[in-house]
């Protein structure tokens, strides 16, 4: 489906439109299964509806909503694709932020607001993108199958895993998907740009310690302190120097880079080129090790009571083929003197960089860039392309952006004044649009 100058144009203010709109609904995910995403499910299903797109609203606990729906292909009998994004955010602090985060303003060049780049941005895209094709009357290539989640900031509990436990029909004859945190550019200090598209996750490992001793007065002698255990213990949690790993997909993106650099290439040294991912490299580094940050501390009720046991809570992220580094260096950095409760425990994923997929997201990026390069990374953080995986679905990231190369992307995420810029959603709905024609 070629678009009309008219149509473009369209399309990418309607884009605009319904991110504004997504984020003024503030479907805040609290966690520990305080969440409501009630309100901006029916405003997405509304959105389907109103162009006829038939669509169910999956309600998976109270409040906790779910959308879902097939639009048919040219070709039902080609396997079909997963578009999905997740319509829940994290919490916003009104006080920390120079805007409303709730507003949905434009304020120089961007949309603020929470959501804006995780994940309304996309969701917004692919709203608008489907909508068009409905009014057109146009078929995508193959079946495509509208998710949209809830609960993917808090593990998917009541959105991807509850649908893919319970309702696992909705995505019969799917074999790929695609969603969040993909294609977006980072521009290295000579100028040239890198598309960097989601083909691989990091694993979960949240861990609770529990570390014992003897209940005393604050005011004697104590030898048994289970605080004092405890914080030994995530002293050297904390201060543990990981490993460098090298993953295949972490290669060849450091292969990209120092090719784009006109360097040498150096396997064994990945995080020599981390120096050209400015704010990205924060996120990039934590790709090429394992990572345990200690998160959450829990001890005592008085001050002068030492109590008989103190808690923490490490959020533990291991490399695909490097779960079981992660497990046992963990039991020799607590010592016997801590125990080790598994919290939550997800797998890691790593799907090849090739196939006609690959390729349409590559020459969707190169059609709008002719100077951009697509290239796979690893993600430190995870999506629902995990729970997808469980019923065999080969899922990648791919929310095109064309970012600014003053902008520090990454800190955005669940970041302070979280903004999109107009112009690089109108460079995602292009490039999303280009893409899922010839997907």
């Amino acid at each position: 489906m070629d678009l009309t100058q008219v149509e473009m144009e369209e399309l990418q203010n309607e884009t605009v439109r319904i991110c504004q709109e997504l984020i003024r609904i503030p479907s805040v995910n609290f966690g520990e299964g305080k969440g409501d995403e009630k309100a901006i499910a029916e405003y997405v299903s509304a959105l389907l509806t109103e162009v006829g797109i038939h669509n169910e609203v999956i309600e998976t606990a109270p409040n906790r909503l779910n959308v879902v729906a097939r639009i048919k292909g040219k070709d039902s009998s080609r396997p079909g694709l997963v578009l999905h994004g997740h319509i829940d955010v994290v919490p916003a602090n009104a006080d920390d932020w120079s805007v409303d985060p709730f507003g949905g303003i434009i304020k120089d060049g961007c949309v603020w607001g929470r959501g804006a780049i995780d994940m309304k941005n996309m969701d917004a895209m692919i709203l608008a993108i489907v909508r068009l094709w409905a009014r057109s009357g146009y078929q995508p290539p193959r079946d495509i199958v509208l998710a949209f989640f809830a609960d993917e900031e808090a593990g998917s509990i009541f959105g991807s895993r509850w649908l893919v436990k319970n309702r696992p029909e909705l995505f019969e004859g799917c074999t790929e998907a695609v969603s969040e945190v993909g294609g977006f550019s980072l521009t290295l200090p000579n100028g040239k740009r890198l598309y960097l598209i989601e083909s691989a996750e990091k694993g979960i490992h949240w861990m609770k310690l529990n570390a014992h001793g003897t209940a005393s007065h604050g005011s004697m002698i104590t030898t048994d302190n289970a605080v004092v255990k405890l914080s030994e213990a995530i002293s050297r949690i904390g201060s543990f120097a990981w490993p460098e790993r090298a993953t295949r997909t972490a290669t060849i993106l450091m292969r990209n880079v120092a090719d784009a650099m006109g360097e040498p290439f150096d396997p064994k040294n990945l995080r020599s080129y981390l120096k050209y991912f400015g704010g990205m490299a924060k996120m990039i580094g934590a790709t090429l090790q394992n990572t345990a940050n200690p998160s959450m501390l829990e001890a005592g009720y008085k001050a002068n009571v030492v109590p008989q046991s103190a808690s923490a809570v490490v959020d533990g992220r291991f490399l695909p083929e490097f779960e079981e580094e992660m497990s046992q260096t963990m039991k020799s950095l607590v010592g016997p003197d801590v125990e080790i409760e598994m919290l939550v425990r997800d797998k890691a994923l790593e799907f090849d960089f090739s196939g006609p997929l690959v390729e349409a997201m590559c020459e969707a990026i190169r059609a709008e860039d002719p100077e951009g390069v697509p290239v796979p990374y690893l993600m430190s953080g995870g999506t629902d392309n995990k729970a997808l995986s469980d019923i065999g679905i080969t899922g990648f990231g791919f929310s095109p952006l064309k970012i600014p190369a003053e902008m520090d992307f990454m800190s955005l995420f669940h970041g302070i004044d979280e903004r999109v810029p107009v112009d690089g959603l109108h460079f995602g709905v292009r490039t999303l649009h280009h893409f899922l024609k010839n997907a």
